[in-house]
């Protein structure tokens, strides 16, 4: 895990979900993978916003020409937990496809104009995956 997320994962943990810096006033959850290929757990913080009783989370890696490591272990073990505050749960993930890929991605671009950006650094077309409680 890199210094940075270490950093942002200890400050969520210490103020119930609440990180400054990059992510100060976004809502921010951590996200607990397996790895697809190591099989260990992987933990990364992401943003998200609900759509019903989903959170949406989006693999724009800062708009990298490539997709986030969690992209590609969620495509190979769906079953996930979020961290949210300071619960944590089961979630299922499902990577979404259009319109619904672009319907959410627009969302998020609502509230951070970032991913605007994001979009226009790469020419990858950015996933959006839900992630619904498995309770």
């Amino acid at each position: 895990m890199s210094d940075f997320n270490h950093g942002i994962i200890e400050e969520f943990r210490a103020n119930a979900g609440k990180v400054g810096g990059y992510f100060e006033g976004a809502s921010v959850v951590l996200l607990h993978t397996i790895g697809a290929k190591s099989g260990v757990e992987r933990i990364s913080p992401v943003m998200y916003f609900m759509d019903g009783d989903r959170y949406v989370v989006i693999a724009s890696a800062g708009g990298a020409p490539k997709h986030p490591d969690w992209y590609y272990n969620l495509l190979a073990h769906s079953e996930a937990s979020i961290e949210v505050g300071t619960e944590k749960f089961s979630v299922i993930a499902a990577e979404t496809s259009e319109p619904e890929r672009t319907r959410l991605y627009e969302i998020m671009e609502s509230r951070w104009h970032s991913f605007t950006e994001y979009k226009h650094q790469t020419s990858r077309i950015i996933p959006v995956f839900t992630l619904t409680s498995k309770s």
